[in-house]
């Protein structure tokens, strides 16, 4: 495993009285995928907001590229404001803007702009589509061929797939060092998986650090290099993913299924 560019040590997060991570504990590093595995509600969500400031950590550390970003005291920004809950506020846009890129299970796009407005609006450094870096967005279109074709719609109007792959584009239209992908292929056709597995190989090779949500094992089997498989708000599974798909009673005991039956 190469140096980790992304770690979480001993990350606890309670939203409102609920306990929800308990010392979470895994390292993401530079150019690989890493797949965040568990049942539902063992915290996989819960832990890729808190690594974004969506939600504070309450315990332990968050710590990307060396520098701390999350847990008790450590406020991005906090230099610039009045007050720590001003910090608070700043904390997601400010991590973001480090070289981080988050898609939510929910995509976060906006309905009634157009895609191209909806691309727009993600390129930060860019006021205007000519600012945008061309060849970065003609790989893109090569990556998503259905966002050029509906460039002017509103993205309220395309399918699920178009959505989740206006999303995908959306956090890569500037490069990032690491990108957060909460459950992508979700309600998605078979066919459409297959094109978001080609695309998200593709990135791959552009040495973007990647942690995946997935519940679609056979996603997590064809784009995983690392494991982490979380439970009731732990992580209680750290390996090469390798060695998970291979070992069918390892999948039992962690996940209650076994891969060989989701091809």
């Amino acid at each position: 495993m190469t140096a980790p560019l992304l770690e979480l040590r001993d990350v606890h997060t309670h939203i409102g009285a609920y306990h929800i991570l308990h010392g979470v504990d895994f390292a993401v590093p530079a150019d690989a995928v890493t797949m965040l595995l568990g049942r539902n509600g063992a915290g996989k969500t819960t832990t890729l907001r808190t690594i974004m400031g969506l939600w504070q950590a309450s315990h332990g550390e968050v710590v990307f590229g060396g520098r701390r970003i999350g847990g008790p005291g450590a406020r991005v920004g906090a230099e610039h404001a009045p007050s720590a809950a001003a910090a608070r506020a700043t904390a997601t846009p400010e991590i973001a803007q480090l070289g981080i890129g988050y898609v939510p299970e929910n995509m976060g796009i906006f309905g009634d702009l157009t895609v191209r407005e909806n691309m727009l609006l993600a390129a930060r450094g860019a006021r205007t589509l000519e600012q945008v870096d061309t060849a970065r967005l003609d790989w893109l279109f090569g990556l998503f061929p259905a966002l050029k074709k509906f460039w002017l719609y509103p993205a309220g109007k395309l399918s699920g797939g178009q959505k989740q792959m206006l999303a995908i584009a959306r956090a890569m239209v500037e490069p990032k060092q690491l990108l957060l992908i909460d459950e992508p292929s979700k309600g998605l056709a078979p066919a459409i998986v297959q094109n978001l597995i080609a695309a998200l190989r593709e990135l791959k090779r552009t040495r973007t650090a990647v942690l995946l949500v997935e519940q679609n094992f056979a996603v997590a089997k064809a784009l995983g290099d690392h494991a982490a498989v979380m439970d009731s708000g732990r992580i209680v599974h750290r390996g090469p993913m390798a060695e998970l798909a291979g070992d069918e009673g390892l999948q039992q005991r962690l996940l209650g299924l076994s891969l060989a039956v989701h091809p």
